[in-house]
Parts: structure tokens; C-alpha cells; sequence
């Protein structure tokens, strides 16, 4: 990158600008180190023996069984035979006088491609997951089925969703980044027990949450040669918090005294706050954005791809109809017209200071996934986390009447207990100015970014934030290390009118391996039929299978004038 990407900050993208496609697409001869040796396989020279012959402190394995060809399956494909060692690390009593364990599965292929993938899972973690290598969107591949020997964790506490591990303070770090950190050593060294060698390559990847973990330990342990990072709620205790001052704006809006079913509880209400902005009146703005972005990247095809022009050309005050009588879903009210902005501009105390990023307006906030991280997981899920989890001392609320301001604070805090703070336990050591991933860049390791633009709990904005604040620390050489790829339509990880299906695993491995630099990936979206599952979401005029490539930003893109409005082939990224 140069200085033209740096100055993008201030400027909506432009469009058909060269310099651009050159600044992200190649790299200037000695700004990145060469490729990483390529990885060579091995085959699985024992499984069931692992039980008693694998040791390693701290570690316990519970079982090591073959599992035949197609005994899995992903997206109605059979997975190639491989071992299942299932186990735990660090077995103990907490504090609270509860038994925690870092519980895990790993995955080792019979016939292995030479290469760990360590699989980030989302959410407050609290299960292991299946140890397939889920890459994020809606792909039909995952890292096992590529031959990656893989690992999944429940991050030291059992219970999904469930945040009150929180409570305990060492089960707050394992959360935070020491699960990582104590599986990583285990898992390279029960490879190398498997299949006679340790791995050559080693890559960790996740989304949401899972893309939290991917970046701090590219901080924390630099253990990894690649990291996939999907949605990273790098700033998680921040959104977090940013959610519930959304409840709090919304709350006014929305029906007095109305309740809906709470999404992990079902004998449980919480208030209903989708009133304040139904999902007409969000279809209403989506097609004004469509209206006003829809054609900036050359083709009218509900899609707005050129995201950083849009920001400049759309504005909810002018280009949505302010209603005169009541509201009827063809207008918005002139109190929910300032919500909206100030909830998209991003939260801040009543001092004025920030709590978290903007959001960039995109027609995706008509989705069912944005309305339930707004107006049913700000009041459900948000609190919980936020009040056990990060704050110090932890305690619950009432997420409609806390004082976010003085809960930021609470996030910096320590005490005898809890000796670090939920923000030094969360989020990358550095990520104000990243200059501490040049020892990554320099030993030839790489990180692609992904993020869905009408992601409603964390920010696509706050990622491009970091990108350009990566490139600043770098000199402006952060695009010989990561790239960033911006994903049109799409919510958090999945879904939305998108096209969300893509692997952006086996370009990570081209490019650090091969020093072959990904600047346009494949995607698709997932239509009727689609083995992989089907998206609800998707418009009905479009191509169940209709393509796109996805761009490294800052290259958007872009019509080339003629071709299938739905082939990636027609579109280019300038």
C-alpha cells in the first residue's frame, strides 16, 4: 500500500483508478520476504495408540478412534478417513468450586497434507465444536477435508452462550487467549506423535469470535505461519457495550411494553425492540441505498459493491421520505431518522467519547440477522457478557437503564481478583497501532481479513480502521502481509443478500507458500439446491449460483460493461 490508501481515511473510495489496483494487487521486489517452504505431507502412522502413548504435560487423552471415509460428512460430502482424539488440557478446580478443563478434538487426517489448522470457534465459545476447519461463510470445504490435521476447543468452559465463567478469573484468561496458547504447543507435538514429524505449516482461523482469537494470538504467540480472520470482534467488550447503548436509543422507539421470546431461553421474555426500526422500514432504507450506491460500481444488480463511495452518496436524511402522519413503512419518522444515524455513526458516553466504530450503511440491514443482534441479542446476550465477562468487578443489570458510562470505565479496571482487565484479556496487545506484527511480515507469515459490510454487531468500518492503521505501522507495506476483503451484503459470518460462499483458506496457503498474493476470490451465493445450505435472504431475481469476486480492498468490484450480470467473470476488481 501507499500513501493514496492511506489517505482513504477521509476520502470515499474512487473508482477505476489504476494506481489502486496496482497498490493492492502486486508487491514491490523487496517488501516481502520470500515464500515459507511449502509443506509435505506424511501418513498417519497410529491412532488408537495415542491413548496411552502421547504424553505431554497438562494434557489428558480421553480417546483416539478411526473414523472411516464418510463417517463425516460436510455439505453432503464424505470427509476422508482420519483419526479422532478427543481430550482436555489443564483440569482443575476453580474458584468457584466448579471443574473446568480445556476440553478439545482434534482431527488428523489418515492421508495429511503436512499442515495444523487451528479452528477459532464463535460466539463465548463453551463447546467443542466439530474439528472440521469451518472456514466461515457457507463453503463446501473446510481445512480437514483439504487434509489439514485441525483442532477445535471449547476455550476452557462448557456451556454454549453461557457467560458466567466470567465469574472465574482464570477461566476469563483461558477465554481471552491462554486456551490458545496452551493447545497450540499440545496439538503441534500430538502431530508429531500421529504421524512422525510436526507440522510444516501451521494456520489459525475462525469468524467472529473465532477471528478475536485469530488476531490476538497473531499479537500474543506469533505461533502461526497464516491466520484466516472472519468478522473479528477484535474490540469485542467495546461492541459489546456499543450494543446495549443501541438498546437504549431503540428502546424509546419501540412498541411500549411489548416482548418477545428469549433466543436461549424459552420460558424467558425480554423486551421487543424491533418496532423502534421494522423490518419494512429497513427494506425501505436498503432500497435507497440501493437507489443512491446500486450503480456506483457499474451494474445495477442489488448489490452495492463500491461501499466507501456509498458512504459519501447516501444520506438517510434526504434519501428516505421523513413521515408527515404515522408511520406506514414508506417513511421514517424524523426521531427515527436521528436513532438510526447516531446508532450507524457509533456509540458514545455522554462525555461524547467513543465506545465503539461507525457502521457503514449497506442494504443488508434489512436482514433478520441485523434486526436480532439489534433489538434481541443488545438486551439478551450483550448484557451477560458484558456484566460477567469483562467488566471488573462483574455484576448484572438492567441493559434498558445501566449508565454506559460509567461501565466503559469497568472494562480498564482491576482488583485483587481479577488481576487483568476484560480490554487487556480480549483484544490484541497493540491493535491502536500494530507496528508489533512487522515480526510476522518479516518471518514471511500472512493474514487475510474478511467481513461482511452489513454486519450488525461488528463493524466492517472498525476493521478497515485497522487495516489502515496496520499500514501506517508498516510503513505502507501492510499489503505484502495482509489483505483485506470486504464481503457486499453479507451479516455476521453468513447470510444476508450475498454472495457468502468462498474459501479463503486455500489462497491464504498459495500466498505463504507460494508467494502468490490473493487479490480476487471467487464467490458465491447459496440458492435453492445448494448442498452447502441454502440462504433465506437471497433477492429472487437473482441466480441461485450467482457470483462475484471478492476484492482486496481498497479495489471494488467492478462491471466490465458486458457479461452475465451473474458471473463473477463479468466484474473486475479496480
Amino acid at each position: 500500500m501507499n500513501h493514496t490508501l492511506r489517505r482513504l481515511q477521509l476520502l470515499p473510495l474512487p473508482l477505476g483508478l489504476g494506481l489502486l489496483v496496482a497498490a493492492c494487487g502486486t508487491t514491490a521486489p523487496g517488501t516481502s520476504p520470500a515464500p515459507l517452504a511449502p509443506a509435505m505431507g506424511a501418513s498417519l502412522n497410529q491412532c488408537a495408540a495415542l491413548t496411552g502413548q502421547f504424553r505431554f504435560e497438562q494434557a489428558h487423552i480421553d480417546s483416539a478412534e478411526s473414523v472411516a471415509a464418510g463417517g463425516l460428512m460436510l455439505a453432503g460430502r464424505p470427509v476422508a478417513e482420519h483419526c479422532l482424539v478427543k481430550g482436555a488440557m489443564h483440569k482443575r478446580k476453580g474458584s468457584d468450586g466448579r471443574d473446568y478443563a480445556i476440553g478439545f478434538e482434534m482431527r488428523l487426517p489418515k492421508a495429511w497434507n503436512g499442515r495444523f489448522y487451528y479452528q477459532g470457534n464463535g460466539g463465548l465459545d463453551g463447546s467443542v465444536k466439530t474439528a472440521d476447519g469451518a472456514l466461515g461463510g457457507g463453503p463446501l470445504t473446510g481445512a480437514l477435508m483439504q487434509g489439514f490435521a485441525v483442532i477445535s476447543s471449547d476455550a476452557g468452559h462448557t456451556g454454549p452462550q453461557t457467560p458466567y465463567f466470567g465469574l472465574e478469573a482464570q477461566s476469563r484468561l483461558d477465554y481471552g487467549y491462554q486456551a490458545v496458547a496452551k493447545l497450540t504447543p499440545m496439538a503441534k507435538a500430538l502431530i508429531a506423535a500421529a504421524y512422525g514429524k510436526g507440522p510444516d505449516r501451521s494456520y489459525l482461523g475462525g469468524c467472529s469470535n473465532g477471528g478475536r482469537h485469530a488476531m490476538v494470538e497473531a499479537a500474543r504467540g506469533q505461533a502461526y505461519d497464516g491466520y484466516l480472520v472472519g468478522a473479528p470482534g477484535y474490540r469485542l467488550p467495546n461492541a459489546a457495550l456499543a450494543q446495549l447503548w443501541g438498546a437504549q436509543q431503540w428502546a424509546p422507539l419501540a412498541v411500549p411494553g411489548a416482548t418477545t421470546q428469549h433466543p436461549l431461553n424459552p420460558n424467558a421474555k425480554i423486551p421487543d425492540l424491533s418496532g423502534a426500526f421494522t423490518k419494512a422500514e429497513r427494506q425501505l432504507v436498503a432500497n435507497a441505498i440501493l437507489g443512491k450506491c446500486d450503480a456506483l460500481d457499474g451494474a445495477k444488480d442489488g448489490m452495492v459493491q463500491a461501499t466507501q463511495a456509498c458512504q459519501a452518496a447516501f444520506n438517510l436524511k434526504t434519501d428516505v421520505a421523513t413521515c408527515t402522519g404515522d408511520r406506514n413503512g414508506q417513511c421514517l419518522s424524523a426521531a427515527q431518522k436521528d436513532v438510526v444515524a447516531r446508532v450507524f455513526a457509533g456509540g458514545r458516553t455522554s462525555s461524547g467519547a467513543s465506545i465503539y466504530s461507525a457502521f457503514p450503511y449497506d442494504p443488508g440491514l434489512a436482514g433478520d440477522n441485523w434486526g436480532t443482534w439489534k433489538f434481541a441479542n443488545s438486551v439478551a446476550l450483550d448484557p451477560l457478557s458484558v456484566g460477567t465477562v469483562f467488566s471488573v468487578p462483574p455484576g448484572m443489570f438492567d441493559p434498558l437503564k445501566v449508565d454506559i458510562s460509567a461501565r466503559l470505565p469497568m472494562f480498564s479496571a482491576t482488583n485483587e481478583v481479577y488481576r487483568e482487565s476484560g480490554l487487556s484479556l480480549m483484544t490484541p496487545p497493540g491493535h491502536e497501532n500494530p507496528v508489533n506484527l512487522a515480526k510476522l511480515k518479516d518471518r514471511g507469515a500472512k493474514m487475510i481479513v474478511y467481513h461482511g459490510v452489513a454486519d450488525a454487531i461488528f463493524s466492517a468500518e472498525d476493521t478497515r480502521q485497522w487495516l489502515l492503521r496496520l499500514d501506517q505501522a508498516l510503513g505502507g507495506k501492510a499489503d505484502s502481509f495482509a489483505r483485506f476483503f470486504p464481503v457486499p451484503g453479507m451479516a455476521h459470518c453468513s447470510g444476508g443478500p450475498s454472495t457468502d460462499q468462498f474459501d479463503l483458506l486455500s489462497p491464504l496457503v498459495k500466498w505463504v507458500e507460494q508467494g502468490e498474493a490473493p487479490q480476487a476470490v471467487k464467490a458465491t451465493a447459496r440458492g435453492a439446491g445448494n448442498p452447502g445450505g441454502a440462504n433465506s435472504e437471497l433477492p429472487a431475481s437473482w441466480s441461485p449460483n450467482r457470483s462475484r469476486p471478492l476484492c482486496a480492498y481498497p479495489t471494488v468490484a467492478t462491471y466490465k460493461g458486458s457479461g452475465s450480470m451473474e458471473d463473477a467473470s463479468s466484474f473486475a476488481c479496480r
